[in-house]
């Protein structure tokens, strides 16, 4: 009988244990703080694209496998503030309307800041772990076009990459 409540007691605190790690990924999320958001439009389904355009100079090329969503977004951030550590599942492209966006992303281990002043932009990629920052004083404002596959969420909360 002291064995098996024994093991009772070892599969309950392993099974603690795994629960408590999964809860503590997101109790490290980074949610944003000083941050409107504003869907000027979508989700838009999308089906499959496959866009080839070539000039003398330029040339883009789109593909996709899969339905997805599209979405036009307006966000502001306050002097001061962020909009947390995320990702996106799908790629993001991002213009800087208004004021200075200073970025961070987690994949450089020295965190150098990216800095976006308004008539700028960039593509966010598929998974990138970033943060956006409001480092000046006015407010920043930034439009963002974003493919999303299907039933995927447009955001992803991810955990501070110091802690």
């Amino acid at each position: 009988m002291f064995k098996m409540k024994w093991k009772l007691l070892v599969a309950g605190s392993l099974v603690a244990v795994a629960v408590g790690g999964f809860a503590l990924r997101f109790a490290h999320a980074t949610p944003g703080q000083g941050v409107t958001v504003t869907t000027l439009s979508g989700p838009v389904a999308l089906d499959e694209l496959d866009i080839k355009a070539e000039s003398a100079t330029h040339a883009i090329k789109i593909k996709t496998r899969g339905e997805w969503n599209a979405r036009v977004v307006h966000h502001t951030i306050t002097p001061g503030g962020h909009t947390g550590w995320h990702s996106h599942p799908g790629p993001v492209f991002v213009m800087v309307t208004a004021g200075t966006l200073t970025k961070y992303d987690a994949n450089d281990p020295d965190l150098t800041p990216q800095v976006y002043p308004a008539g700028t932009g960039f593509v966010e990629g598929i998974g990138d772990v970033h943060i956006g920052t409001n480092q000046g004083h006015v407010d920043l404002e930034m439009v963002s076009f974003m493919l999303i596959p299907a039933g995927a969420p447009a955001r992803i909360d991810e955990p501070d990459p110091r802690d």
